[in-house]
């Protein structure tokens, strides 16, 4: 990767992996070290569903850290900052602007992707509602285990960006990210923030959690490598960075 950065290889991961997914090995997905406590303490009332790491057939789940699942009847969207019209917005709210959906491909730095098509909602359909600020150029996300990310404006008007409420025509499931996720096809997973619970507006970017802790750029952008495709046969594929649209 740029600035010296590198993404770990297969092999990498897998001796790893074998470790106990130590350290920083996929921490830009969202794994937490092994040996790490939770960052909160989850109370029985809450241990319905908790969410962790799972490498499920055809597309991998990864969080920052093991947390409950979200509640989408009592979740609201806190959008604030560098905005003229501050709003929290309920599920019902954000299914009620006018959807899209697209087809692609995610990519992890931990060398797999999955194809998706995936559906949810446009920058612009957010922005129309709050009516950012002109000096607002940044976005910093909020999620319910307590992951960051920041990306900047214009990164999400890409035609390719989407805020994501479903995949494969159902409701975006709490392994995937529910209520609410990022996606940005050009760039890895990192970038792409899950079980999102506020959104600012900022002047400013900087760096997202897995660009300040582990050896990943803040940009995120997909580089020409290797990739397997869980959802197809996981053999080694040359890719030629950005979106991976070889297969």
């Amino acid at each position: 990767m740029s600035n010296g950065k590198k993404a770990l290889s297969r092999r990498q991961f897998m001796r790893l992996g074998a470790l106990g997914a130590i350290a920083w090995t996929a921490a830009a997905c969202g794994v937490q070290p092994a040996g790490t406590a939770p960052l909160g303490t989850i109370t029985p009332a809450q241990a319905t569903k908790i969410l962790r790491n799972e490498n499920a057939k055809g597309f991998y789940i990864r969080y920052f850290q093991p947390f409950p699942a979200v509640d989408a009847n009592v979740w609201r969207l806190d959008v604030a900052g560098l905005v003229a019209e501050p709003r929290s917005f309920n599920l019902a709210d954000l299914l009620a602007f006018p959807q899209t959906t697209m087809e692609g491909r995610l990519k992890c730095v931990e060398c797999w992707s999955a194809r998706v098509t995936w559906g949810g909602f446009t920058y612009p359909a957010l922005a129309d509602l709050v009516s950012p600020r002109p000096e607002a150029r940044f976005l910093r996300f909020e999620c319910a285990d307590g992951y960051w990310e920041t990306v900047s404006i214009d990164e999400m008007k890409n035609p390719r960006a989407l805020f994501v409420t479903s995949m494969n025509g159902q409701p975006l499931s709490d392994e995937h990210g529910a209520p609410l996720r990022t996606l940005m096809l050009w760039k890895y997973g990192y970038k792409s923030a899950k079980a999102i619970t506020s959104i600012s507006f900022n002047a400013e970017g900087g760096d997202g959690y897995w660009s300040s802790e582990g050896a990943y750029t803040i940009a995120g952008d997909i580089e020409p490598g290797f990739d397997h495709p869980l959802d197809l046969d996981d053999k080694t594929h040359r890719i030629n960075g950005g979106e991976i649209t070889e297969y």
